[in-house]
């Protein structure tokens, strides 16, 4: 009886002790590495390909790292840059952080969602949640 009426107390004082506060993201996260990198490289297509190929695929792939940049600011205001039709583009959304660690972007298109699943002042990896489950990790710093 005892342990029952102790876990009810602190099971929800461990979740919100580990909940992010949206101050924490202010600033400036630069992307660091995606897992669908590792994807594309163990790929055959980018095993088959010949130096020069391969030496293009990692020039697009070392461009997208270094112009992907989320700008948290006051105001739940999150700035980035994202790629459309092949050209880099600025956007500015309104953002919330929601239980459980859940960013929820919201677009023209739609509200799109991602869980911060490891975070220090330092670093964050995210976890799209969307129909691809596939989509891979994106790790900021």
């Amino acid at each position: 009886m005892n342990i029952s009426f102790v876990s009810t107390l602190i099971l929800p004082l461990l979740f919100v002790w580990n909940q992010i506060q949206y101050s924490e993201l202010v600033g400036s996260w630069q992307l660091t590495y995606f897992d669908g990198i590792q994807r594309i490289v163990n790929s055959p297509e980018y095993q088959k390909a010949t130096p020069s190929e391969k030496s293009s695929m990692d020039a697009r792939i070392n461009f997208r790292l270094e112009n992907t940049v989320y700008q948290f600011e006051e105001g739940d205001v999150l700035k980035f840059t994202d790629f459309e039709n092949q050209t880099i583009v600025q956007k500015e959304v309104k953002i919330e952080l929601a239980e459980g660690n859940i960013l929820v972007i919201h677009e023209e298109k739609g509200d799109r969602l991602a869980k911060i699943v490891e975070f220090t002042p330092d670093k964050m990896v995210l976890q799209p949640i969307s129909q691809n489950a596939s989509s891979g990790k994106l790790t900021f710093k």
